[in-house]
């Protein structure tokens, strides 16, 4: 029979409607109210009534409430660990709602050509995006404050019970501390061997509560929301039977593998054969996606080319004049799939000092290596402008991991875990390491997984939005850094 003293050891016993997906679920309804509302008050900031209201608007809503919905949640805006995130949020949103005003424009013309022509109605749209993305952004104010009154009053906080007493329940319990999390509550440990039952008192500082008698009967009273099943693989047969008790109760049962310790990003469970398999890497970039970043690479690489042109001839000039050899600069680095590539640069060092023993050190401050026009068109990343050529022949993109010389290849794959894993996408131009401060000299190991961490965040959550916000950041960080030698 269960202990009554369990019961008080469960502080936050409730039973509340108030979970992750109602408030995501409120957060979509108010955004298709605040769009269909800044409308209205758009038509009437332009005509001060609405006499003219006409079926344009009507449809012009509806359409943009669809629009906004779908491409809210591709980018990620009903996320609900980063709704207090206020800066994504309001980046994200403010190039979703432009990505909406600019499809209904284009959708606008094309269907009411005619009406489309009088002014009137472009000055409605343009009180409208502006109306739109306040009120928006004002609802994600109002949301995360509100969000952080539930969880202060532990509202949104699941409590989460752990089933197994072992190394592997004490190494999930060490891992959750490490990385505490509002939204979880652990209530304590159960076990499903009697023997710890009755004789284990805690594990990693949370307590033993019973075996899973005692575990069904706090489920029943709706003291837990989560379970978390701790156990090793080898332990089948255990885990078979718990999940068979399990099975009947109102409440998420999870299974927590044996690789705690290894970093896997949020990945979905796929059937094969009917077999539920974890998605542990996927790639990167198929389908639509490939297609995109593909479009985005040769059509933006050609107009920046383009536009550049004069200033490319001028740079080349400079270096001819400034020191004998060639222009640009080849030096073979690892690209997509780990396979060698040439990558482009201007040349910023004496040709005879370029290597040592077929060696290439990264540059460090006052390298008597650099030329004087070298040392400023590194400092302005000048000097990577001939890498849009490798964009437009394909081995490269304009974002993505920065390639490293083969030397230092080597050098760091041994290292810092997950070195090679930047290789599972096109190296890039720019970066979000990059744009974060991470370019330049990496005189520490540190420096440098810091550098992989940013990159392997980009390759995990690539989207085309993501890629313009970093080359919009790079337009105001990315040409002058005080670590470019």
């Amino acid at each position: 029979m269960m202990s009554p003293s369990i019961f008080q050891g469960i502080s936050h016993y409730r039973r509340d409607w108030l979970l992750p997906g109602v408030v995501v679920g409120i957060l979509r309804v108010s955004d298709a109210l605040v769009i269909v509302l800044a409308s209205l008050v758009a038509f009437l900031t332009r005509y001060q009534d609405f006499q003219y209201l006409g079926m344009f608007q009507v449809y012009g809503c509806i359409i943009a409430v669809l629009f906004a919905m779908n491409i809210f949640q591709l980018a990620g805006l009903y996320d609900f660990n980063k709704l207090t995130d206020l800066y994504a949020q309001s980046s994200r949103l403010l190039g979703c709602w432009a990505l909406v005003m600019m499809a209904l424009l284009v959708l606008g013309y094309l269907t009411f050509h005619k009406f489309w022509l009088v002014s009137n109605s472009r000055l409605w749209f343009a009180f409208w995006f502006s109306y739109g993305f306040v009120g928006l952004f004002g609802v994600r104010i109002l949301l995360r404050h509100q969000i952080q009154r539930w969880q202060q009053a532990g509202r949104l906080a699941r409590n989460v019970a752990i089933v197994g007493s072992g190394p592997h329940g004490k190494r999930l319990l060490d891992h959750m501390a490490r990385h505490r999390s509002d939204g979880e509550n652990i209530v304590g440990v159960f076990t499903d061997l009697k023997q710890d039952a009755d004789s284990a008192t805690s594990v990693a500082s949370h307590p033993v509560l019973g075996g899973v008698e005692d575990l069904v009967e706090c489920a029943r009273r709706g003291m837990i929301d989560q379970v978390i099943i701790a156990l090793p693989c080898s332990a089948e047969q255990r885990i078979l039977d718990l999940m068979k008790t399990l099975r009947s109760l109102p409440i998420d049962v999870r299974l927590c593998p044996d690789m705690i310790s290894f970093h896997l990003p949020d990945r979905t469970v796929s059937h094969v054969v009917g077999i539920p398999m974890l998605n542990v890497f996927e790639k990167p970039l198929t389908g639509w996606g490939l297609i995109l970043k593909g479009i985005e690479d040769r059509l933006l690489a050609g107009i920046i080319l383009f536009l550049i042109s004069p200033l490319l001839l001028i740079i080349a000039v400079a270096i001819k004049l400034d020191s004998p050899g060639p222009v640009l600069f080849r030096q073979k680095r690892y690209g997509f799939n780990n396979e060698v590539i040439e990558v482009l640069k201007f040349r910023s060092m004496y040709v005879n000092r370029c290597s040592i023993d077929n060696h290439v050190p990264q540059a460090t401050k006052g390298d008597p290596r650099v030329t004087r026009i070298g040392r400023f068109i590194r400092r302005t990343s000048l000097d990577e402008l001939p890498q849009f050529l490798n964009v437009l022949t394909g081995n490269m993109s304009i974002v993505g991991p920065r390639p490293h010389a083969v030397a230092h290849n080597e050098q760091y794959a041994d290292v810092i875990d997950q070195y090679l894993a930047r290789h599972r996408v096109k190296p890039g131009i720019t970066g979000w390491a990059q744009v974060n401060g991470l370019r330049g000299e990496t005189e520490t190991l540190e420096k440098m997984e810091q550098r992989v961490r940013y990159d392997l965040y980009y390759i995990d959550n690539w989207s085309l939005l993501f890629d313009l916000r970093i080359i919009f950041r790079t337009l105001f960080v990315g040409f002058s850094d005080p670590n470019a030698y």
